[in-house]
């Protein structure tokens, strides 16, 4: 009889172990999916001009901000935490932007808010994001985007106007050799942006602007500016805005036939200007990220545009431009400055202003309590078109 309790007992000890060491293994699995299911997503906010006259500017930046989320999402998230990206699409109007950022911050409660893509649609979001005191990565270029008052929250990807006119200022006065130009531009806060700069840093360049003009962003046709400026005596004319407005003068002044140089600003790194102008986009040059001219990037920073360029293309089936490049800074900054502070509004401005040396496609951001900017005119270069293509004008 005692033989058979051993035997037994020799059976059902390791069967009350084994049963044990499952449940232990249950309940750590049933504590690990409590534990992932208290992650919860970081809902982050995107208001992009998808419509209206600035689309090829924001439909772009749309496809990257799901591109690079739908990456980061598949890769595990953010420590487990998945993000929820919430778009609104402003049409490209500043009142829209206004109640765009009202609905993600009131009805959707994100902790981030990536954009506008328009200088106008960014000033008009910019005091109540800063009133609710979350982030907020810009991807316009205006210069007061980021100046005071309520510059405490906002960041920028997009190359601002001042190392931008830098370029152009630069490219003038010893790649042309010119001394006197013209001025065309946007009436919206971003054309008025880049003429004021182009004033203020001309005379430091010995350069002498002899005609300023401006037309209004739906306006299409500007023969009467340009007939002004053709006889001011300038030696080129440099054109701020973004399109359509910049194609139709390139279009206006070959009807003219102006044949002095036409110097572009970045607000048309995208093929819609070249597909408006037509053959009035042939040597035109202006000043663009890296990314219209890889070649012109060097070392980790020209891997991580290749591999930009080669997700966009086989995503879409389309090349990304310098737009998509501010989106796709605009989420990873944000996504790293997340992964090392999480979603504490303080701790993740700490984060983002503590970026540096990120290799983006825009530049090689290192952000500052003083800088929010983030980028140098070493980040730029001089693009030309020439049939039809980018290249570098060195």
């Amino acid at each position: 009889m005692k033989k058979w309790v051993g035997m037994l007992l020799v059976l059902i000890v390791p069967l009350m172990l084994l049963g044990c060491q499952g449940s232990a293994k249950q309940e750590q699995a049933t504590s690990t999916s409590a534990t992932e299911a208290a992650k919860e997503p970081f809902k982050v906010g995107a208001i992009v001009s998808v419509t209206g006259p600035s689309a090829p500017l924001g439909e772009a930046e749309k496809k990257t901000l799901l591109l690079e989320v739908e990456k980061i999402n598949a890769a595990g998230g953010i420590d487990g935490h998945k993000i929820d990206l919430f778009i609104q699409d402003d049409q490209s109007e500043a009142k829209n932007a206004v109640l765009a950022v009202s609905k993600l911050i009131d009805e959707q409660g994100v902790i981030a808010i990536i954009g506008g893509t328009t200088t106008p649609c960014t000033m008009a979001i910019k005091d109540a994001i800063a009133k609710a005191q979350i982030p907020q990565m810009a991807m316009a270029a205006g210069i007061p985007i980021t100046k005071a008052p309520n510059n405490e929250w906002v960041f920028r990807t997009a190359q601002s106007d001042a190392i931008a006119v830098q370029k152009v200022i630069g490219y003038m006065s010893t790649g042309l050799k010119i001394k006197k130009f013209a001025i065309i531009h946007d009436a919206n806060s971003f054309g008025q942006s880049g003429a004021t700069e182009l004033q203020n840093l001309a005379p430091k360049a010995g350069l002498t602007v002899v005609k300023v003009d401006s037309y209004k962003t739906d306006d299409t046709n500007m023969s009467t500016q340009l007939t002004k400026i053709k006889g001011s005596g300038a030696e080129a004319v440099v054109v701020w805005g973004t399109n359509p407005g910049p194609a139709i003068a390139a279009k206006n002044m070959k009807e003219l036939g102006m044949t002095i140089p036409y110097i572009g600003s970045h607000g048309i790194g995208n093929k819609k200007f070249i597909e408006l102008a037509g053959n009035a986009a042939e040597g035109v040059v202006f000043p663009a990220g890296k990314v219209l001219v890889p070649s012109s990037a060097s070392g980790e920073q020209q891997t991580v545009i290749q591999a930009f360029l080669d997700d966009y293309k086989a995503k879409y089936g389309e090349p990304a431009n310098s737009f998509a490049g501010h989106a796709y800074d605009a989420i990873n900054i944000l996504t790293k400055a997340l992964e090392k502070a999480g979603s504490g509004n303080e701790k993740l401005r700490t984060a983002i202003t503590d970026t540096k040396n990120f290799n983006g496609i825009s530049g090689i951001f290192s952000y500052a309590q003083a800088d929010h900017d983030g980028l140098k005119t070493t980040d730029m270069v001089m693009v030309e078109i020439k049939n039809g293509a980018w290249q570098e004008k060195k």
